[in-house]
């Protein structure tokens, strides 16, 4: 978290205790910086000045309206992938003219939904897909707009499970298939077919293979408007990987843009970038509260309050977090701990041999970069209620999500004593 305090050293963040805020908010709890978030949409879009771009913010990363809201105040559209992140999405304030819709299974209803709200453009990602939109349109009798996702076959040199721009790899279609779907358009009379899309993978720390997927799509764009099928959008996706651990650097805006220029810079049509991660994770912490210490035999675990529910991303992918005991004032002795969580999985392990402070109970743990795919991937599982999300902003905070209560958790469950004939 290196563009403000580190919580481990001061305890604090952007102007908030962070003990303070623990006791009285409770743990697990998420906190967001609104200072950092603000500070990565204006470089990317300071870096994007004057091209005809737009940002699109992946609500995947993390969807708080409270969020929403805020990068919606400074100007970001919104990439969604499902009908409940467009609901989302209108209800932060996002226009529907500044919502763009990925995803390889859309519903039906999904896209009826998003045709009665005026979404600006599908990204379309199989000609079932758009025999589907065709459908929908013809019945409401207007005219979709899409772009289809090309899978470049590109190695994103990431995980596997976030790799997403490989001929394995369900998403997109081939640049064979598009260039069939261009020439094949007049079948589908009520889809606007003018765009191209392409969407790699997450977590990118080099932009060699962005280069790579770029020129694929810039020779494609220009083979397709040389055939006579104008390409009016060009969205370059998302990805851009982040510091989870020290050492690791991210690509900054201007060096991710300059790549966007050279591969793009006399395209006359507009630019769309899809960040999530790379505007979210750093701004978020988890902070948990140590609830005991054990001694096994082999190991030595901290057991603290959040678990793998909480925050998925290690139990799913191995993923690393930097972890802090905050406050740490450097005169505790180091030990190596597995820390873990409560949950009845093995899996529920946030960090393997990490070396720490030493800690005891009650203490506070604050779990790094987990403002992206953190809270949004979170469930109930073992019967956990979600945790609260904060946004702290220059000395104050707000809580953007209560804690769920109990009855709150349990409110769609009901006893089996309404039996119906199928």
């Amino acid at each position: 978290m290196p563009e403000h305090d580190h919580p481990g050293v001061a305890g604090w963040l952007d102007g908030v205790n962070l003990s303070a805020l623990a006791a009285r908010e409770g743990t697990p709890l998420y906190v967001y910086s609104a200072p950092m978030i603000r500070r990565r949409i204006r470089s990317l879009r300071s870096a994007l000045d004057g091209l005809d771009a737009g940002i699109r913010y992946a609500v995947k990363a993390n969807g708080n309206i409270a969020v929403l809201q805020l990068l919606a105040a400074e100007g970001a559209g919104a990439d969604i992938v499902s009908g409940g992140e467009m609901h989302r999405a209108l209800r932060a304030g996002i226009p529907a003219r500044d919502i763009v819709f990925s995803g390889v299974g859309k519903s039906d209803a999904e896209i009826d939904a998003a045709l009665a709200a005026g979404i600006a453009r599908f990204n379309v990602e199989s000609v079932a897909e758009l025999d589907a939109i065709q459908r929908t349109a013809a019945g409401r009798g207007v005219v979709a707009t899409a772009s289809i996702r090309i899978n470049p076959d590109v190695d994103a040199r990431t995980h596997a499970k976030i790799s997403t721009g490989k001929a394995e790899n369900k998403f997109g279609v081939s640049i064979d298939e598009a260039r069939r779907c261009f020439s094949t358009g007049p079948q589908w009379p009520n889809v606007r077919l003018d765009g191209l899309h392409m969407h790699i993978g997450s977590q990118l720390l080099s932009l060699e293979p962005v280069r790579q997927a770029l020129a694929r799509i810039a020779a494609l764009w220009r083979e397709l408007e040389a055939s006579g099928h104008p390409i009016a959008c060009i969205d370059v996706g998302g990805g851009l990987g982040v510091r989870y651990r020290e050492g690791e650097r991210a690509p900054a805006a201007d060096d991710y843009v300059a790549v966007i220029r050279d591969a793009l810079g006399d395209f006359s049509g507009r630019i769309l970038l899809e960040p999530g991660r790379w505007l979210m994770a750093e701004a978020g912490l988890l902070l948990t509260r140590v609830i005991l210490e054990k001694r096994g035999t082999a190991r030595r675990f901290l057991v603290v309050d959040a678990a793998m529910n909480d925050l998925l991303r290690p139990s799913l992918y191995d993923a690393w977090h930097d972890i802090v005991r905050v406050g740490d004032d450097g005169t505790r002795e180091k030990v190596t701990y597995d820390v873990v969580g409560p949950v009845c999985e093995t899996g529920d392990t946030f960090a393997v041999g990490r070396e720490l402070p030493r800690c005891v109970a009650g203490d506070l743990v604050a779990i790094l970069a987990a403002g992206a795919y953190g809270a949004s991937m979170a469930s109930t599982y073992n019967s956990r209620p979600l945790p609260a999300e904060v946004l702290v902003d220059d000395g104050r905070y707000a809580v953007v999500r209560r804690r769920q209560a109990f009855e709150e958790m349990i409110a769609g469950e009901q006893p089996a004593s309404d039996w119906r004939d199928a």
